[in-house]
This record gives structure tokens, C-alpha cells and sequence, in this order.
């Protein structure tokens, strides 16, 4: 027996600074999303729809990073009208690959970008969410993986704890039959520092992981450093480069790119 439409929970979907890439996956799922539609209500989904039901609302996914003071406001009151928030992809969880700004002067880089720089108001630091309000569980990943949010959206509404992978790209690498790229090509690889979620897809095809789905729950960052650097020959430039890509603001990376560009 269906439930009726009061009867749903409410779902809604927000976007701040990003490229909409993790939206799309939720798109992207066609035939679980009209199943999902089918047991939540999507109240709020401005890429899905203009329709807007008012909240509050059960579950709320936010992408996209801080960039902004207004989106710094919209952000408490996304917070206060949600009873579960949680960010989906780079830029929510590490504010993406816009953070890089925060190594720099932002200031100089619109006065080279913008006839009128003086028109754009923005902050000197792109931020994760979670530097703002209370987040009840990030999904990582440039973008997110669609069954990864499929799994954690049925976890909130049915009051469990996601089952979402916290171990490296390594394990994803071993249970695939990858031969690893390190010890074999001579290839730097963010796969022992960074989280599951990807499949091992740039290994799988004798690539390096670039780290895209940020860093996994316990990594050591220091010492892939070293071993780069003592067994690849790698650069400290090319160090510091590899730790500031999509996910450069989350603290294990930039802590270790700190490390070596001082």
C-alpha cells in the first residue's frame, strides 16, 4: 500500500558554489530516482524542477561550497528548516577545487579576471559546510558516486547509519586485481591516503588516483609524501600540487601541502 503525499518525508536539494556535477548524479540515477520519488516527497530540487514546497523538511543535501556572505546566511537557514543535513561531493565536505583561492590573494586574481573586479563580493576562503552549521554525515567524492547517495538518502529515512565505505582506494584497487601503480609503473598514486567511493577507476586504467574523493577516514599523507619522494623521485612542487586539487581545503591534504610549500 503506498503512502499518501502528506504521509511522505520531505527531501529537498540545495546549491551553493559548485558545478552541479553532484546534482547530476542524483539525476543520473533514472530508474531508482522514480522509486525514491515514489516513497519521499522532493519538495526543494531547483535541477529537477521550479516547483517549491515549503519545508521544514526531513532531509536536506547541500552542495557546493561557502563562497559568499549571503550564502554564508542562506546556509543557517537551510540549517534551522532541516531535521537531517548532509553535504554531498568536494565542495560541501572540503569546499573544492574553488579553495584554492585560499593559498592566494583573492583579491589579485579578480583584479586579472574582471574588467570590474570591484562588482564581485565574495570571500577570501572557499569553505566546507561543515565550517558553518552542524552536518550530519558527508558524502565525498568529484563527484559523488549515485548508488553511495542512494544508499545514504534510504539510511536517514529509515533511521539507520549509512553503509558507506571508509577505507582507501587501495582495498577498492586489491578487490578489482589492479596491479598497483606505484610499485609497478613508478607512478605517483593518491590511492593509499584517499577515500573509497570511485571504484579504483584512474588505476584501473594505470593512472594514479588524483584524490577526488578526498582524504579516507585515517590517512597518513606524511608518509606517501616521503615514500614519493624516496622511491619516485617526486618534487616537492609537484607534492604540494597533487594535495591541492578537488578536495585541497580538507585538513589532511592542506596540512601536508603546508608542510612541503614551507
Amino acid at each position: 500500500m503506498k503512502t499518501t503525499d502528506k504521509q511522505k518525508p520531505k527531501l529537498a536539494v540545495w546549491k551553493f558554489a559548485s558545478c552541479d556535477g553532484c546534482q547530476l548524479s542524483l539525476l543520473d540515477c533514472e530508474d531508482e530516482l522514480l522509486a525514491l520519488a515514489d516513497t519521499v516527497e522532493i519538495a526543494n530540487f531547483a535541477e529537477a524542477s521550479s516547483a517549491i514546497i515549503q519545508g521544514p523538511y526531513d532531509l536536506s543535501l547541500v552542495e557546493g561550497s561557502i563562497t559568499t556572505a549571503h550564502d554564508a546566511e542562506r546556509i543557517q537557514k537551510v540549517r534551522q528548516i532541516s531535521k537531517y543535513l548532509v553535504t554531498i561531493g568536494a565542495c560541501a565536505t572540503a569546499g573544492g577545487i574553488q579553495a584554492l583561492r585560499n593559498f592566494s590573494d583573492v583579491k589579485e586574481f579578480t583584479s586579472i579576471v574582471y574588467a570590474h573586479p570591484e562588482y564581485i563580493k565574495t570571500l577570501s576562503e572557499s569553505t566546507a559546510i561543515a565550517d558553518h552549521v552542524a552536518v550530519d554525515f558527508e558524502l565525498r567524492g568529484c563527484p559523488i558516486n549515485k548508488y553511495q547517495l542512494l544508499e545514504v538518502i534510504s539510511a536517514f529515512l529509515h533511521q539507520r547509519k549509512p553503509n558507506v565505505p571508509t577505507e582507501s582506494v587501495c582495498m577498492e584497487c586489491k578487490r578489482r586485481g589492479n596491479i598497483c601503480v606505484m610499485v609497478a609503473h613508478g607512478t605517483p598514486c593518491m590511492g593509499p591516503v584517499t577515500h573509497a567511493g570511485c571504484g579504483a577507476l584512474c588505476p584501473s586504467y594505470n593512472r594514479g588516483c588524483y584524490g577526488c574523493y578526498g582524504p579516507m577516514e585515517s590517512p597518513n599523507p606524511q608518509s606517501l609524501s616521503t615514500w614519493w619522494q624516496q622511491h619516485l623521485g617526486v618534487q616537492e612542487l609537484d607534492i604540494v600540487r597533487s594535495y591541492r586539487t578537488f578536495n585541497t581545503n580538507a585538513p589532511a591534504f592542506s596540512q601536508e601541502s603546508d608542510r612541503y610549500e614551507q
